[in-house]
């Protein structure tokens, strides 16, 4: 066979096979390109096949509940679409995007304070496809990604498969933390390190919950202008508040330095695929090339059904119709960690989906997963959320999908693990029991009252 393509990694990967230390059972193994060895199956990903059977309660997955929205206003739409305009829709379109969808972007952005073109937005197959083609434009192997800690689980995976350099940088209730940043970019400068962007789920965090506060938002911008350092503000969740809106996007306040991905994905519905990118002109021109390059153009059929929905739906009710429901669960999910495992600490999100919750410091979310599924209840582990292994004893909770009381029944049943775990490690420990260990504090282990 041939070496041509084949790296020094992936030849100590064949010899290792060939001696019996493991055995590689794709023959295309040493053909693949280097940046392949960031691609990997997500914890969230791995766990879908598990949580999806009936009888467990998946308390893993971020999915909407779609199932409120009423299946004629979709109905409708499809077929007036169909009418009005079905050979465009069954058509090839714009690598930028739907013109009148465009517009309505600008509308919905127009709610968190955003200001700007229609010609500076592209249109995505999903706000993802947007991080991936981010990615991609700038980020050469060894790069410097600067990502919040925890972080978006499949932000993890793109910047991994470009080969990107994560860097974390603490959270805390208010979200990142303004001088944690300035030292980190400090230490990576010092090391030569090329810083390409910060990524940041600025609001209602994903997996954290917390958003970040306003005085906040303007200091990391200007740390961030003053050392050259473009912002990438990832923004699913702004609209579904519960008890008062967010803070006004980082985008609001700054033009030139933030590229800005949203999606209709929790506010609609994620089958769609349908996202965008707000981008400073010149990388908005690299961004529709990138997209043209990787799906000639986003799916014509998704973004006239949107605009159909939108030109004619009360869509703003609809959202806020959401918002309810996500509440609700979110209460039920509070009350039921405060019934069933007063011992832990959580944060109290005010939108979005997620609670993050931490575990006494020798209990490992990973390893114990196993036994929470025979438990018939999931949950992603917090190492999900981080490049560096950390988040071990942390856990991320969905309240978006299953109904309150399965919620309730889940955080049950997961109690039994928990305990069951602790009063485990308590039995065989020769020292402290574990229970009473004090927790750290700060994001990783925030006070159970943090807003």
């Amino acid at each position: 066979m041939s070496s041509h393509g084949t790296t020094p990694h992936h030849a100590a990967q064949r010899d290792a096979g060939l001696s019996g230390a493991g055995t590689n059972l794709d023959p295309w193994y040493d053909l693949y390109a280097d940046r392949t060895a960031g691609l990997s199956a997500s914890e969230v990903r791995a766990l879908f096949a598990v949580a999806s059977r009936p009888e467990v309660v998946s308390l893993a997955g971020g999915m909407p509940f779609v199932s409120a929205l009423p299946s004629e206003l979709i109905a409708g739409a499809f077929e007036r679409m169909m009418r009005d305009v079905g050979p465009q829709a069954l058509q090839y379109g714009s690598g930028q995007g739907v013109p009148a969808l465009r517009e309505h972007i600008l509308e919905i952005m127009a709610l968190e304070g955003i200001r700007a073109s229609v010609d500076d937005v592209v249109v995505t197959t999903g706000s993802q496809h947007a991080l991936e083609l981010v990615t991609k434009l700038f980020i050469n192997p060894g790069d410097v990604v600067l990502a919040e800690g925890p972080s978006y689980v499949t932000a993890m995976v793109v910047f991994n498969s470009f080969q990107a350099d994560i860097q974390h940088v603490p959270m805390d209730e208010h979200g990142l933390i303004p001088e944690a940043l300035r030292e980190a970019i400090t230490r990576l400068r010092a090391a030569g390190k090329a810083i390409k962007f910060l990524y940041t789920v600025p609001t209602f965090s994903n997996p954290a919950g917390v958003t970040l506060s306003w005085e906040r938002r303007l200091e990391i911008l200007e740390i961030c202008r003053s050392n050259g350092i473009l912002v990438l503000e990832d923004n699913p969740y702004g609209l579904i508040y519960f008890d008062s809106p967010p803070p006004q996007a980082m985008r609001s306040v700054e033009e030139d330095g933030v590229i800005y991905l949203g999606t209709f994905s929790k506010t609609l519905a994620p089958g769609f695929r349908v996202g965008w990118a707000l981008a400073p002109h010149a990388i908005r021109e690299k961004l529709i090339l990138a997209n043209e390059a990787a799906v000639l153009s986003p799916s014509s059929f998704s973004q006239l059904m949107i605009t159909e929905y939108l030109n004619t739906a009360d869509w703003k009710e609809q959202i806020n119709t959401f918002r309810g429901i996500y509440r609700d669960r979110r209460d039920a999910m509070l009350g039921a960690l405060a019934e069933y495992l007063p011992q832990l600490s959580w944060t109290v999100p005010n939108g979005g989906f997620y609670v993050w919750a931490t575990l006494p410091s020798h209990l490992d979310s990973k390893a114990m997963l196993p036994r929470a599924v025979k438990e018939l209840v999931a949950y992603t582990p917090g190492t999900a959320f981080y490049a560096d292994g950390n988040g071990r004893n942390n856990i991320r909770l969905s309240f978006c999908y299953p109904t309150p009381d399965f919620i309730r029944e889940g955080i049950r049943r997961l109690s039994t693990v928990i305990n069951g775990e602790i009063d485990l490690l308590n039995t065989f420990s020769q020292t402290t029991p574990l229970a009473t260990i004090p927790l750290k504090q700060g994001i990783v282990s925030p006070p159970p009252n943090i807003d």
